[in-house]
């Protein structure tokens, strides 16, 4: 079949070398401009270079103009094939190839649509993740699901850990995909949109950690935000400083909420929506970065006391 790509990042380049290495033709690639932007510094690997490698005709641009569906429309491309696409595609686009557009999405749908789909399902507690290949229609991550892989959340996995997992199901997912939509025997499953979540845009905000939250989901939240994602954060004395490794307690603490008491051979942060009833296990901070960029232990870092803050106090 002739393949379109439109992709960005190191997903798109994942999702493209998967494309090269399959017995399919790639007549065209579109994929955005790099980008220093937050999220989109994040697995940066390039598209454009992978394509240029093999000879592929590129195509760069923010969004699906005119002028980018002329040229698939020249491509005349059998079905097209997105993944890590940042902007909306129209209709007439998504439509235009005979087998219409695949869209790759790093979650179990219909749960976690939307972005950074990996962190949210760990941040969330949820006991497994993985990769789906839909049609893509007309809302965001919501057409028929076509192939669906899944991986179970390990109770130590980081954020990182599981993303270059469900990068690594990227190309399995998609010669299957291809190869049923090729043999025409594709089974494709309506989803239920009642059973929908939707996870919006990480921002700096997203990273603070939330201290009514239980320690249990505090320990989530900062095995989530691991390198190179932004780390978790809060104030202590005034200053920002970033949670880069933390623990349950194993002891039960009261007391102020956001507290920060040395047991446990780290920093204990107690923590809970009932802190008076001494009844709440506590986050043991074990790594902190200070605000100068240096590392510290949780034991050696908190030796003062004190608290954590929402804002610099």
């Amino acid at each position: 079949m002739r393949i379109v790509s439109f992709g960005f990042q190191t997903w798109g380049r994942k999702t493209l070398q998967a494309l090269i290495d399959s017995e399919h033709e790639v007549v065209l690639a579109v994929t955005h401009p790099a980008s220093a932007q937050s999220y989109k510094a994040i697995w940066a690997d390039s598209v454009e270079e992978l394509a240029k490698e093999h000879g592929i005709p590129v195509h760069l641009t923010e969004r699906a103009d005119a002028a980018t569906i002329d040229l698939v429309k020249q491509a005349e491309p059998d079905v097209i094939v997105v993944n890590s696409w940042y902007t909306w595609m129209p209709p007439e686009l998504y439509q235009l190839p005979p087998f219409g557009t695949l869209n790759l999405h790093d979650s179990l749908l219909p749960k976690f649509t939307g972005f950074s789909p990996v962190l949210w399902a760990l941040i969330s507690g949820a006991p497994e993740f993985g990769l789906t290949v839909h049609r893509m229609d007309e809302q965001l991550d919501t057409g028929d699901i076509l192939v669906q892989r899944s991986l179970p959340i390990g109770p130590t996995a980081t954020g990182t850990e599981l993303v270059e997992a469900g990068m690594a199901l990227i190309p399995g997912a998609l010669h299957e995909a291809l190869s049923v939509l090729e043999a025409g025997t594709a089974n494709w499953r309506p989803q239920d949109k009642t059973a929908r979540t939707y996870f919006h845009k990480r921002s700096d905000r997203d990273s603070r950690i939330d201290l009514s939250w239980s320690a249990v989901d505090l320990e989530r939240f900062v095995r989530a935000l691991s390198e190179p994602y932004p780390r978790a954060f809060s104030y202590y004395r005034g200053e920002r400083i970033e949670i880069l490794a933390a623990e349950v307690s194993t002891v039960r603490y009261g007391g102020t909420t956001g507290r920060v008491v040395v047991q446990e051979g780290g920093g204990a942060v107690v923590c809970g929506p009932d802190p008076i009833r001494g009844d709440n296990h506590g986050l043991v901070i074990t790594r902190v970065r200070a605000a100068d960029g240096t590392e510290h232990s949780g034991a050696e870092f908190f030796t003062r006391g004190g608290y954590l803050t929402d804002v610099p106090e």
